[in-house]
């Protein structure tokens, strides 16, 4: 699967990266050296880093859970098409996320970021548009109907993202998890009813 893939390019990767600085600085998103020097791999590449063995566990834990899920609907849905489409998925929510730190820092050189944090809540949000009610676990302990755990995620992201308290980029999980919300009506645009209607069915 697809999922298995990613999970272990990003795992070997962080891996050496933990360890190699140079690597890390030549691979971490960076707007000033995409724009100005047009290193536009690095819009791709800062999501095979993380920071550290948690926030690569983290990031990957949650992937294998939803990832293989949302294969598995992209199969009913979308036949043969369902690994261009769920990789497709990943790389356009790993770029879609970074769109409003791309333009924010696009002249601060000294701004940096690594993680899959973006394209991880864009496959999450697909998962919950495509079953919103099931169980999302907050914190791996509480149980929350995805579509609520989803409210209050893009509402917590948003807030975070205006305040800047840290140096978390909630701004790029904001944009992540929209784009893997609006992602499956892209590409099938009746999937919006279905949504509409399993959203009301348990109401």
């Amino acid at each position: 699967m697809i999922t298995y893939f990613i999970i272990g390019i990003t795992a070997l990767v962080s891996y050496i990266a933990f360890t190699n600085r140079q690597l890390m600085e030549n691979l971490q998103f960076n707007a000033a050296k995409i724009i100005h020097r047009k290193q536009y791999y690095r819009l791709i590449s800062h999501a095979l880093l993380h920071a550290g063995w948690t926030h690569l566990f983290v990031n990957m834990l949650v992937l294998l859970f939803f990832g293989v899920a949302v294969e598995q609907y992209f199969g009913y849905f979308f036949g043969r098409m369902a690994g261009a489409y769920f990789l497709l998925l990943y790389v356009g929510g790993t770029l879609f996320s970074n769109l409003i730190a791309l333009f924010r820092h696009k002249n601060n050189y000294y701004y940096n970021a690594i993680g899959a944090s973006g394209a991880v809540a864009a496959v999450l949000f697909t998962f919950i548009f495509l079953n919103p009610w099931e169980k999302v676990y907050f914190f791996g302990i509480i149980p929350i109907p995805g579509i609520i755990f989803a409210g209050l995620y893009l509402l917590y992201s948003y807030q975070m993202s205006r305040k800047e308290l840290d140096n978390v980029a909630h701004d790029a999980h904001f944009m992540g998890a929209l784009f893997g919300f609006i992602f499956p009506v892209i590409l099938r645009p009746h999937l919006f009813d279905r949504f509409i209607d399993q959203l009301f069915r348990m109401i």
